[in-house]
């Protein structure tokens, strides 16, 4: 059902994740595989790598919270487009955008099995930021 796949999806990443690895085991298949793209290379991610992951980020972010812009479903895969913005752990009172990212799940038995993620780091340039107003999903 697509509107369950897609609220996943988006709920796997606004959610607290990065702080409770609880939360990760409710949104990943224990299957799961991440095929990542970033500025730094790809990496290609299983589900305890996702955990080992955000155990880590958990001692760097104050917060992360996610803009989501798009959100689209087609057949059992979602689509997600979405700019993480963080406090860190050293300035926890100011909140910066991070990173900007696409992402494509394949479903499989109610939770996300297989990935593929391109991020890169984010920027502040009006026309970026500016297409995150207007869309609804």
């Amino acid at each position: 059902m697509s509107l369950t796949d897609k609220k996943l999806v988006q709920g796997f990443y606004t959610s607290n994740f990065y702080k409770d690895p609880e939360e990760v085991k409710m949104y990943l298949h224990p299957e799961a595989e991440l095929y990542w793209n970033s500025s730094a290379g790809f990496n290609k991610m299983d589900f305890s790598d996702v955990l080992k992951m955000s155990s880590e980020m958990s001692k760097t972010f104050e917060s992360l919270r996610a803009e989501i812009s798009h959100l689209l479903y087609d057949k059992n895969e979602v689509t997600i487009r979405f700019t993480y913005h963080i406090k860190t752990v050293e300035n926890p009172e100011e909140e910066i955008p991070m990173a900007h990212f696409i992402a494509i799940w394949e479903i499989k038995d109610g939770k996300m099995f297989k990935g593929y993620q391109i991020s890169q780091a984010a920027d502040e340039t009006p026309e970026n930021l500016s297409s995150f107003l207007s869309t609804n999903f």
